[in-house]
């Protein structure tokens, strides 16, 4: 084994809890190692094809590693398989390469869900260690520095802020937006310009959207997309204070006498063993590989896995509940101007609605509870899976001249609209990453055991919310308007396993996300996270990354002066 590399600090991935560790603490001057699997791509790898995703270049290979996958089955019990689903970008920048970019902050009560709204029987849901106050001025950085697009609207919901706009004007608006706006002011609704970690002028040597329609599940050919590779380390590297090591599979953290981290092992391109030490290290390569790699980093204090003490690693996962939702508007019934419209490509829908952020209506719930986003959207194109999926209708399938005249009638006569929905998936005793006991990866490490147990509350709020984006859907003038929720777990947006509180008994984390019996061990991804929220987590995991980073400075510099202090006695 070569152990021939130290740093200041050693970061296990590359992703959006990682890059503003490696931006912030090598523009500060000390040396940061980022250890990533997979490969660097730049803009130019990224071209605009339905079948990259198909061929899995940007994503780990089933064959290599893999998680298991426990779901609730039919029976009362839970069916296991084997998955490649939760890889979502095996490469500098990981899954934020691909991200649609949807960049709402999250509010206050977010913070304090138990406080504002009470437990709900069978969930973990607890208060943050820390507030929205504590976090904002680092939302603040994120629009500023990752660069966030949109416009500030008041309605009920908004979130205290520091700043009155985003520093970024808004991102070119399909002409559905005006036909939107005009529903939900009829509907007495409240309709926001979605904010979007995507660029709509250039900025910092990134060029500006190019309105090609391939945004989510795609990367970004211009560099507008705000991903952590092309917002934050391709500067981080310029100086010469980073290094980021490529085809670099962390198996295991290696702890001394004292349960401090000491060096960091991984397979190399070649599958030979190396080494990295450094002062501090930061674990942030997504919630469910974060938990992993802590459960398989056994030691003489860690005899469970690092931070693990109480049997904490790997609980309080979540991903992201609510559902979706479509509008199909019949071209013949247009038109010519309406036609040319509805059927221009490039620009963004750019709408949400978080009216219903907390839902008061007694025909659910006898008191307020926490509610959800609708984002309205475009799915990128995919006329490939498209066609696929229009073979079956009402569970029989089609051929020959009514296949042909579907298909047509899709990519010539309508046009699709779409909303998501997003609310909490509450955390849950059945929710969890271990070991798997008989599943290695290619290098012989037990991958990841996931089991995605839902909370049925869930189902109720994602209902709800599904129902109001029909009604929006035909106030609009849909001829056709339907939604489904869904307790599946979704392939993106993990958060939780790492949980962070004041108490180690039921956290790992402290409140600057380092783990409890590991002083110079953080995690930064979105492990840290008690519940996601009822938006995507990314913008939250930015945020709390440049926060820790200034706390991991501090820790730097105090280390630094003991060291200084040291020497002077000596």
């Amino acid at each position: 084994m070569n152990n021939k590399l130290d740093f200041d600090v050693c970061i296990v991935g590359s992703g959006a809890g990682a890059a503003p560790i490696a931006y912030e603490l090598a523009k500060a001057g000390y040396s940061v190692g980022v250890l990533e699997k997979g490969l660097w791509y730049k803009e130019s790898d990224f071209t605009k094809d339905e079948q990259l995703g198909r061929h899995n270049r940007f994503r780990s290979q089933f064959k290599d590693e893999r998680h298991q996958l426990e779901e609730p089955d039919e029976q009362g019990g839970w069916s296991l398989d084997t998955t490649a689903q939760f890889w979502g970008g095996n490469l500098v920048g990981g899954a934020s390469n691909f991200m649609s970019g949807y960049f709402h902050r999250l509010k206050p009560q977010d913070f304090r869900l138990i406080s504002e709204f009470g437990p709900i029987a069978g969930a973990n849901t607890v208060d943050w260690p820390i507030s929205y106050a504590d976090l904002e001025p680092y939302y603040t950085k994120v629009e500023q520095v990752v660069g966030v697009s949109g416009r500030v609207v008041d309605h009920p919901h908004l979130e205290p802020r520091s700043t009155q706009d985003y520093p970024f004007p808004p991102t070119a608006e399909h002409p559905i937006a005006a036909k939107f706006d005009l529903a939900c002011k009829s509907l007495k609704l409240h309709p926001l310009p979605m904010a979007r970690g995507v660029l709509s002028i250039p900025f910092n040597g990134r060029k500006s959207c190019e309105y090609s329609g391939f945004c989510g599940s795609y990367g970004c050919h211009s560099g507008a997309k705000a991903s952590a590779r092309a917002a934050l380390l391709d500067q981080a590297v310029v100086g010469g204070h980073c290094e980021v090591i490529t085809q670099a599979m962390v198996y295991r953290l290696n702890t001394d006498h004292k349960g401090l981290v000491s060096s960091v092992d991984y397979f190399d391109a070649d599958d030979k063993r190396q080494r990295v030490t450094a002062k501090l290290f930061v674990v942030a390569c997504y919630a469910i590989e974060s938990a992993r790699l802590l459960l398989n980093s056994k030691g003489e204090k860690h005899k469970k896995g690092i931070g693990n003490r109480f049997g904490q690693v790997g609980k309080n996962l979540h991903c992201c509940a609510g559902g979706t939702g479509h509008g199909v508007f019949k071209l013949d019934r247009l038109n010519d101007n309406q036609k040319r419209q509805l059927s221009l490509r490039g620009p963004f829908f750019n709408r949400a609605l978080q009216d219903w952020y907390v839902i008061d209506d007694k025909s659910i719930a006898s008191k307020p509870i926490k509610g959800g986003t609708l984002d309205f959207v475009f799915d990128p194109p995919a006329p490939t899976a498209d066609t696929s999926s229009l073979k079956w209708k009402e569970g029989n399938l089609l051929w020959g001249t009514q296949l042909k005249q579907r298909i047509k009638a899709h990519f010539t006569q309508s046009k699709d609209f779409k909303f998501e929905v997003f609310c909490d998936w509450l955390t849950n005793d059945e929710c969890y990453v271990s070991l798997a006991k008989d599943e290695k990866d290619r290098w012989g490490q037990p991958v990841a055991n996931v089991r995605v147990g839902f909370h049925p509350h869930d189902l109720i709020v994602a209902q709800y919310l599904v129902d109001r984006g029909v009604e929006v859907m035909k106030a609009m003038g849909a001829d056709e308007a339907w939604g489904n929720v869904f307790s599946a777990p979704t392939s993106n947006l993990v958060a939780g396993g790492c949980r962070f509180g004041d108490d180690p008994k039921t956290s790992v984390l402290d409140k600057n996300c380092r783990v409890h019996d590991c002083d110079n061990l953080y995690v930064t991804d979105g492990s840290f996270m008690p519940n996601g929220g009822s938006v995507t987590p990314t913008l939250t995991i930015y945020a709390n990354a440049f926060r820790v980073a200034d706390k991991i400075a501090v820790h730097l510099g105090e280390l630094v002066a003991d060291k200084n202090t040291a020497d002077l006695a000596d």
